[in-house]
């Protein structure tokens, strides 16, 4: 009798077949799953890296905005190309009662809510400071910052993010100010990023081979 007519080959490879359908079925499950779990953690950690960058480009603002120097250069920057101040009667007479409304319904609303404003302290202008400054804006400027989920996008991104931590650092140490724990936030982010990895999990080995069942 030949082989290929054996009765038992059934038998004999039962648990192999059952084993090569339930690892098709499981595959094909993991790989749906896998996207949508792939989607939903690249959303997190993409807003994760997105809200450090935009709190980078805030404090540079900030910095920028107590060197008075930097002030005076917006000043002269305005001045140079004043708006027109030309416009009709009736625009200014409607202008002038917009304002006055506006006026009166903030007094109103500042008598409800009162607080005390304080401005921060300036800051001592140096070329090196400006200069750091300057260079943080850049690097953490939301239109230069790629969306893109390629290897060499993100290690530009990652790149850029720990030059600016690094720029924070300087400023922060010639300026004596400092905020605790704010430098480890994108690293603890990048950290959690490799542990929540679904692929660092690796694949199964398919497992090959006949029938284990010998005697």
């Amino acid at each position: 009798m030949a082989s290929d007519d054996d009765p038992f080959d059934e038998v004999l490879n039962l648990e192999e077949r059952s084993y090569q359908e339930g690892y098709a079925e499981g595959y094909k499950d993991g790989a749906e799953a896998g996207r949508i779990e792939g989607r939903s953690v690249g959303m997190k950690k993409g807003f994760e890296k997105f809200l450090e960058a935009g709190r980078l480009q805030g404090k540079a603002i900030v910095w920028a905005n107590r060197i008075p120097d930097f002030q005076k250069k917006l000043e002269a920057l305005s001045d140079s190309h004043p708006q027109s101040s030309q416009q009709k009667p009736s625009q200014q007479e409607s202008s002038q009662q917009g304002s006055s409304q506006e006026a009166s319904s903030s007094s109103q609303d500042e008598k409800k809510f009162e607080f005390e404003i304080k401005d921060l302290p300036p800051l001592k202008s140096n070329p090196r400071l400006e200069k750091n400054i300057v260079m943080l804006y850049g690097m953490v400027e939301p239109g230069t910052l790629s969306t893109s989920n390629d290897d060499e996008s993100v290690n530009d991104f990652d790149s850029r993010m720990k030059g600016a931590e690094a720029r924070v650092k300087m400023i922060e140490k010639a300026l004596g100010e400092g905020t605790r724990g704010s430098a480890d936030r994108f690293k603890s982010a990048q950290s959690a990023q490799k542990n929540e990895n679904i692929e660092d999990i690796g694949s199964m080995p398919r497992r090959t081979g006949g029938s284990t069942g010998q005697g």
